[in-house]
């Protein structure tokens, strides 16, 4: 089949290679450029963290998440990157303040599902042993099935491969009019496909009901006095802060979460209070250098679940809300299969 996509982030490259695999040809669309500059999958950190998003989330995103890290390797392998797929699983730690709030998150999890009794309490010997450089935190749990993308990398490598592989054609800095059945109208002209995705998250305001933009910020650091070498979490009075490592001691840091589709820079106080936070985890950052400040918003719709809509020749997908890396294999998969994701 001769397929189009609409939006070429996260969710539409995932797509792209599930239907390069499947033998289909393809044209690309997209507003950005063909390295996704602006795109949400770009600035996103790239947790694969299926439990400790469950305190907040319904079973759907748990069981999609299990399934899209099953899913990612084979992914990252097609376009070359292997080893940005890390599962070594996730620390979850707290000031000794916090104690009771963060055994009260680790409970919640273990009522939810049958799986996170594996969560493991550690003291401070048993984190050492895990990350040396937390010595001095003396409670913490570990989620041994928890891991990360190098969504950095994957956004890279994906962009090459698909922007060199002969069955794809690529419209960049194109802005999509409308989707119709088997219709993809640009610049007052509407071409033909065999089947159409809309994958342009807020792109499709005007054909997604309730869609709405949710902001996320994170820094990114170059620490050299800092080696944690797992995603790990701190619970925070406002924030669930995370620290995700990529090499050469580089570190993503976020956790904000604003109902808003503001894209300005970041404000002083997300600015004090994540870099305060991210301090009071590791004194090796007080040395560390401000490489970027990002700012991005997520697709979210009103149940803050991803959604699928089918139709004759046309195929919606949308809504990842923060759970982009989580959930893009499973929801693709399913639409591919024909689902619809509630």
């Amino acid at each position: 089949m001769h397929i189009g996509i609409a939006g070429v982030g996260l969710v539409g490259r995932v797509l792209a290679l599930n239907l390069l695999r499947q033998g289909h040809t393809l044209t690309l669309f997209d507003e950005d450029t063909a390295y996704g500059d602006n795109a949400a999958g770009m600035t996103a950190a790239g947790m694969l963290a299926v439990f400790a998003e469950l305190e907040t989330a319904e079973s759907v995103i748990f069981e999609h998440g299990k399934r899209s890290i099953a899913l990612w390797p084979a992914l990252l392998e097609q376009i070359g990157i292997a080893d940005a797929y890390q599962q070594e699983g996730s620390i979850i730690t707290a000031h000794p303040q916090d104690y009771s709030e963060l055994d009260h998150f680790i409970e919640t999890l273990k009522a939810k599902v049958d799986e996170a009794s594996e969560i493991q309490l550690l003291d401070r010997k048993e984190l050492m042993q895990l990350e040396p450089d937390m010595e001095q935190h003396a409670k913490a749990f570990f989620i041994p099935q928890e891991g990360q993308v190098d969504a950095q990398r994957f956004m890279k490598a994906s962009s090459d491969y698909l922007l060199n592989h002969p069955d794809i054609k690529w419209h960049q800095e194109i802005k999509v009019e409308e989707l119709k059945e088997g219709q993809i109208c640009f610049t007052g002209v509407c071409e033909p496909f065999d089947w159409v995705f809309d994958a342009r998250g807020l792109g499709a305001s005007d054909h997604v009901e309730h869609l709405r933009g949710v902001r996320g910020e994170v820094f990114w650091l170059d620490a050299p006095e800092v080696n944690i070498t797992r995603p790990t979490r701190m619970l925070h009075p406002r924030y669930k802060i995370y620290i995700v490592p990529r090499p050469n001691n580089r570190y993503i840091i976020g956790a904000t979460e604003i109902e808003s589709e503001d894209k300005s820079p970041m404000s002083v106080r997300s600015s004090l209070e994540l870099l305060s936070a991210v301090y009071s985890m590791h004194s090796g950052f007080a040395e560390a250098r401000i490489v970027n400040m990002v700012t991005n918003c997520r697709p979210t719709l009103r149940d803050n679940l991803p959604k699928i809509e089918q139709g004759k020749k046309i195929t919606r997908i949308n809504g990842l809300y923060r759970h982009g890396y989580l959930l893009a294999p499973a929801v693709v998969e399913e639409a591919l299969n024909g689902g619809i994701l509630k």
